[in-house]
């Protein structure tokens, strides 16, 4: 397989890398656009349905995108669609997440049983696991254009360097966030963020390249988008009595000085799970390997000013100064199978680009919907649709029809808190950390192993 880096040949980037492609062209049964944890997910799900070649083209050096300075798993109904998805046969990612935990069943403000995944170590894992089920992964492998078979077929994919990637279906799982004119535009400017759009290229929606329509999510103030909720601080430049704090518990809260709180910030985050009054009134730090300090930006030299981080340094995104990447730039509309509505018929999405979605667990959960539903396609079967009796079957339909109601496009969406959360408790989806409970909900619908169900084989539709 190939799962190293290999060449990018953009204008202006000199001497093609020598580990470029040896082969112009390649087929895969299934190929995945977008190397995050939606793509991953996606990828393992198709392998699993049947899928014979599947492949990632990441644009990057590395997978995971923004869950490399993540970290959070299990919080509040983040537990709930975790154990729902291990039930649904889709649980390999969530437990490399739960083997590679720093903390477990942790509580920080407005959160509940939470781990924290180390971000430093959860890459490689990943690797691992996609590795184990035979999935390849094409790093440095930025698309920049699709060609259609007729009218209604994505036909192949080009890359950068010349390559071509043909495929029967395709899965976008691109993301929404950047590029560096969209955070410019809607944001505080490029800030350097691990993205790296100036290194590897800017973000390209594969959706978007076929001539599909998207959509972009909205701020309460009428701009465009929304800004990520957290950055990455250097660890050995914070006070040790900090680190000591927040090594042993998980968490550290820090009280900032009354002349620096600006709750106004809380209504620019992308995760409005943390928009509460205790995220203005302290720094929250949390341990993921790095330190996670959990506000969109702030001014190193106010940063500086809050005891124990008087030599503060930003790691993600390097200018955390004057703000964060930016997101929602780019959704596709979609069905509740994850296929993408529009003028083809073999692409489907996952993670931000199917909806005002927060968080690696919703990335995960559209991504391996995703993925299984392409080979399906290809196996000429009806699409599975997660019923409403689970809480991700109820959140995929939600978040599509919420996100067409006016005023539905400035909200965000996540299992950890706000108004999916808020509608979890309400239809009685979310019992606190009780797995035998959404494992026993998913045996009633009868869908117990079914993102693990192999549906589809070359030489023989199953």
């Amino acid at each position: 397989m190939s799962s190293s880096g290999n060449g990018n040949s953009r204008a202006g980037m000199g001497q093609v890398p020598s580990t470029v492609y040896k082969r112009k062209s390649t087929h895969a049964d299934v190929v995945v656009v977008g190397g995050g944890w939606s793509g991953c997910a996606a990828a393992l799900a198709a392998k699993k349905a049947g899928a014979e070649r599947v492949i990632i083209l990441e644009r990057t050096d590395g997978l995971l995108g923004t869950g490399l300075v993540g970290g959070i798993m299990r919080n509040n109904g983040r537990f709930v669609a975790t154990e729902e998805m291990i039930a649904l046969g889709a649980g390999d990612l969530f437990q490399v997440c739960d083997q590679n935990a720093r903390h477990s069943n942790i509580e920080f403000p407005g959160h509940k049983h939470a781990n924290f995944y180390d971000v430093a170590h959860i890459e490689p894992a990943v690797r691992k696991c996609l590795q184990e089920y035979g999935v390849e992964f094409w790093l440095i492998a930025r698309v920049t254009s699709a060609h259609r078979e007729g009218t209604n077929f994505i036909r192949m994919v080009a890359l950068e360097n010349g390559t071509y990637v043909s495929g029967d279906v395709f899965v976008d799982a691109t993301g929404t966030v950047g590029a560096q004119s969209f955070c410019t535009e809607n944001g505080n400017g490029c800030v350097m963020c691990i993205v790296r759009c100036p290194t590897f290229g800017p973000r390209v929606s594969l959706a978007g390249l076929v001539g599909i329509a998207e959509r972009q999510g909205t701020r309460s103030d009428g701009g465009i988008g929304a800004m990520s909720g957290s950055c990455k601080l250097a660890k050995d430049t914070i006070h040790p009595s900090i680190i000591d704090e927040m090594e042993r518990t998980g968490v550290a809260i820090v009280p900032i000085p009354e002349a620096l709180v600006h709750e106004e910030k809380l209504g620019l985050k992308a995760c409005q799970q943390y928009a509460l009054p205790e995220y203005a009134h302290n720094i929250i730090l949390l341990d993921t390997g790095q330190v996670k300090l959990m506000t969109s930006y702030i001014p190193l030299e106010q940063l500086r000013q809050i005891p124990g981080m008087e030599e503060a340094r930003y790691l993600d995104p390097y200018s955390g100064t004057i703000g964060n990447s930016m997101r929602y730039s780019q959704l596709s509309p979609r069905d509740d199978a994850m296929h993408v509505r529009g003028p083809v018929d073999n692409l489907f999405c996952g993670g931000e680009k199917a909806g005002l979605l927060v968080g690696h667990t919703e990335a995960m959960v559209t991504g391996s919907v995703a993925g299984h539903n392409a080979v399906r396609f290809l196996a000429g079967k009806e699409p599975l649709v997660l019923p409403d009796t689970l809480a991700t079957g109820d959140a995929i339909t939600y978040v599509r029809e919420e996100m067409d109601r006016p005023g539905g496009m400035s909200k965000k969406y996540t299992f950890s808190g706000s108004v999916l959360f808020q509608r979890m408790k309400q239809r009685g989806l979310y019992d606190g950390p009780k797995p035998e409970v959404y494992h026993d909900r998913v045996a009633k619908a009868g869908l117990t192993g079914a993102l693990a169900e192999q549906v589809y084989h070359k030489a023989k539709v199953m």
